[in-house]
């Protein structure tokens, strides 16, 4: 963890987003280069906590409230968005052999951007991004987490190791959204608000229920821990007492969303990436698309932002992608090497749009395209 800190001080001072000196952290003490070698099971039950929380998180900042005020262009181009890049991904990933449900896997995993490549993109000092781009980047980059817990539920399902029918594995997915509402809507906010006056026994139970309610989506409802702790959050971000537990719980994201990230960078085989660079050119290739995609729609769906730097400042992939392509990878229909090569292709994206969304003017800022 200190490590990862430091790289990811040095990665900030280069302009770039700490999430890549997390990523080079996991790469130097993982199995697959030379040198010390970390407990992986250690690290990655660090690692499911730190998912559960950032994605709780994740799920209590997407405000399905607030969306309704956004331009509803923008609400119609994000969905649009994300099955353009799956649909391209799956007939690029089919050509090269990969199997269907292989495919469409790889295929969203490219089409998601990083939440938190984007946050750090419109707080940066060297940002040259205006309000309204600012904005259109976060609304953006959080619609596309709310379509990926449907595409990923559906995903899930079809790959789920239990064998269970699939009409089985959607009735758990929507008993567990029942017993998440009832808890999250009901449970929660009573036991908060006897909590608040006890500041500490309120961290506990703030930053706990994200834990208890992943845990009891993977364990009764066979719904992957990710995807159950998001369910959590944005069933909680309706009640006023989600910001306040929001607060709560961010210090505890950050500190163990470090070790999703190392746990990450473990998986990825060099060796591997070079015997797929095929793989590799592929997602590049689907990520300029994703760029081109995304600032024609926000020219056809009329999105105020300045299209073309929104592109670039999408054009990465994210943590999103990253669990869709763990349910791959568990499920036999991803390879490791494919996985090693989407991660490299991660890291490049990752750095790519950090640096070029600041490649625009800073005095044009003030004009929406």
């Amino acid at each position: 963890m200190l490590a990862a800190a430091l790289a990811g001080a040095i990665s900030r001072r280069l302009g770039l987003p700490a999430v890549l000196g997390y990523l080079l952290v996991g790469l130097f003490v993982g199995p697959f280069t030379p040198g010390y070698v970390a407990d992986r099971h250690q690290i990655q039950v660090l690692a499911d906590v730190g998912v559960v929380l950032l994605l709780f998180e994740v799920g209590i900042e997407l405000d399905l409230r607030a969306l309704r005020r956004e331009p509803r262009g923008i609400l119609l181009a994000v969905p649009l968005q994300v099955a353009i890049g799956t649909l391209a991904g799956a007939l690029a990933f089919t050509s090269l052999g990969t199997g269907v449900l292989g495919a469409v896997t790889l295929g969203l995993a490219v089409a998601l951007s990083s939440s938190v490549v984007v946050v750090n993109i419109t707080r940066s000092r060297r940002r040259t991004t205006d309000a309204i781009t600012d904005r259109a980047l976060v609304v953006w980059a959080i619609l596309q987490d709310a379509v990926t817990l449907v595409a990923a539920t559906i995903l899930a399902v079809l790959l789920a190791p239990s064998g269970d029918p699939a009409a089985l594995a959607f009735g758990k997915a929507f008993a567990f959204i029942g017993f998440a509402a009832v808890a999250q809507l009901v449970a929660l906010p009573w036991l908060l608000a006897r909590v608040r006056e006890q500041p500490d026994i309120f961290l506990i139970v703030a930053v706990s229920v994200a834990l208890a309610s992943a845990g009891a989506g993977a364990v009764i409802f066979g719904v992957p821990v990710a995807l159950a702790a998001f369910v959590a959050g944005l069933l909680l971000s309706i009640r006023p007492e989600a910001q306040e537990a929001r607060r709560e719980v961010l210090p505890f994201r950050d500190l163990f969303a470090v070790m999703f990230f190392v746990a990450i960078g473990t998986l990825v085989e060099p060796a591997t990436v070079l015997s797929e660079a095929g793989v590799l050119g592929i997602v590049l290739l689907l990520v300029v698309l994703k760029i081109v995609t995304v600032a024609v729609l926000a020219a056809l769906f009329s999105v105020p932002a300045r299209r073309a730097q929104l592109g670039v400042g999408l054009g990465q992939i994210g943590e999103f992608s990253f669990v869709v392509m763990g349910l791959g990878l568990a499920a036999g229909v991803v390879s490791s090497g494919q996985f090693s090569a989407v991660l490299a292709a991660a890291a490049i994206t990752i750095a790519a749009s950090a640096v070029g969304a600041r490649l625009f003017p800073k005095v044009a800022a003030k004009a929406a395209s």
